[in-house]
């Protein structure tokens, strides 16, 4: 059985270490501060007895539990990243336990009044009864993807501890700057030497996805020209009107906060500007690669139409991929879902099999030769105030991954 103590006491060690990452650095990790729990995870896997332990130059930790049995398993992997996202601070997290949901509001913060309430987040409700861990309300968590790191070191504990588990052997490996989307970058899968892995990096207890964004990024600078306003007439070029004339001619119901499911979106997450030259920072997203491309399509051709209105170029777009759909690479190895489908049901956990809208180091990984579907490690309302993790779906991921390296040696032997 699990140690529900151990789980909360290890999780909540984590969390209070600040790794928040940082996308304007050209370091890797992008933060000196997530070493801090990097030395201590590369120490803690030493301690419970894993096997080649090895943390490199740029963080990225990895780790191997030897098979304990006499013939051929299939080597598998379970990795997780220890940055947090630098959307909202995760300095000075200060966790609270809260035991035997009562299924109301729980007050973060008395003083400044912030309350988790399932009127807002409904998910709350499948929690009742079940021990949360939630934030104070000036942070974030951390349970993404703290959440994963501390299920795959609490299962390796385990099946060390409890030899008549039989497995493979089991590789584990922990990457940094994943929030920033380079968790995989520097991610050396010949020496990890896994056929396949596992991210412990989703949501919602039974989430099991092998599929996710499309993704690329936009960067669109618009060129003003700055006249004295009262000499302007004819000669001035605001930028910043030719940025909202950019913008307004984008679908306005294709944004996060009007789509769902397969739905793919244009993400205007930053503007800066003055009349002179104005800046505007797109994620594009989606699951299709023919919509994809076509959504990159429009950005373009937008910026040929605007620059025609005018005798010299005004509007330039850069745009970048970031990573791509895992389904392609997935597909033609199902029977690693299948595997880790299997598991949950053992477990009496229904699986919930659907698309990521988003992206792991498993979407990478999938095209750098690991195929690597993710699985849930929990968490709810990441990157935020209101994030929260019940201890049980904890203790379950944990589960599920003695269960999968369980299945995967049974297999091998049938």
């Amino acid at each position: 059985m699990i140690s529900k103590e151990k789980i909360i006491k290890r999780f909540t060690g984590y969390v209070t270490i600040d790794t928040e990452s940082d996308p304007n650095s050209n370091t890797t990790p992008s933060t000196k501060k997530q070493w801090d729990l990097a030395n201590k995870l590369a120490d803690e896997l030493k301690a419970i007895g894993m096997q080649d332990v090895s943390i490199d130059n740029n963080a990225y930790i990895m780790a191997t539990l030897p098979s304990n049995v006499d013939y051929d398993v299939p080597t598998i992997g379970f990795i997780s990243h220890f940055d947090t996202s630098p959307d909202f601070t995760g300095a000075n997290v200060k966790p609270q336990i809260i035991e035997n949901y009562h299924g109301g509001d729980i007050v973060l913060n008395k003083e400044e009044n912030i309350i988790l309430s399932p009127d807002y987040f409904e998910d709350l409700k499948l929690y009742i009864g079940q021990t949360l861990i939630t934030t104070d309300g000036t942070t974030l968590l951390g349970a993404d993807d703290k959440a994963g790191i501390c299920e795959i070191i609490s299962a390796m504990e385990y099946l060390i501890n409890h030899p008549e588990i039989k497995h493979g052997t089991i590789k584990v490996g922990f990457t940094p700057d994943e929030e920033i989307g380079r968790g995989a970058h520097k991610f050396d899968v010949d020496k990890f030497g896994a056929e396949w892995a596992y991210t412990m990096d989703g949501s919602q207890i039974g989430e099991l996805e092998y599929e996710n964004f499309n993704a690329a990024s936009a960067v669109v600078k618009i060129k003003g020209k700055i006249v004295h306003p009262g000499y302007a007439k004819g000669k001035m070029i605001n930028s910043m009107y030719i940025a909202t004339e950019f913008l307004n001619s984008l679908p306005r119901i294709e944004t996060p906060e009007h789509t769902d499911g397969y739905q793919g979106f244009f993400h205007l997450h930053d503007i800066k500007g003055d009349v002179e030259q104005t800046t505007l920072h797109y994620i594009i997203r989606d699951h299709d690669k023919q919509h994809f491309e076509a959504r990159k399509e429009v950005l373009q051709k937008l910026t040929n139409e605007l620059n025609s209105q005018y005798e010299r170029e005004v509007v330039t777009t850069e745009i970048k991929d970031q990573y791509f759909n895992m389904r392609e690479k997935i597909e033609p190895v199902m029977h690693i879902v299948d595997i880790a489908e299997e598991a949950m049901k053992q477990l009496d956990i229904e699986p919930l099999i659907k698309a990521i809208r988003g992206g792991t180091d498993g979407s990478q990984l999938s095209y750098m030769g690991l195929p690597c579907p993710n699985i849930f490690a929990g968490g709810h309302n990441f990157h935020g105030r209101y994030e929260y993790v019940p201890v049980e779906s904890m203790i379950k991921a944990t589960e599920v991954i003695c269960k999968i390296a369980e299945i995967t040696c049974e297999n091998a032997k049938s």
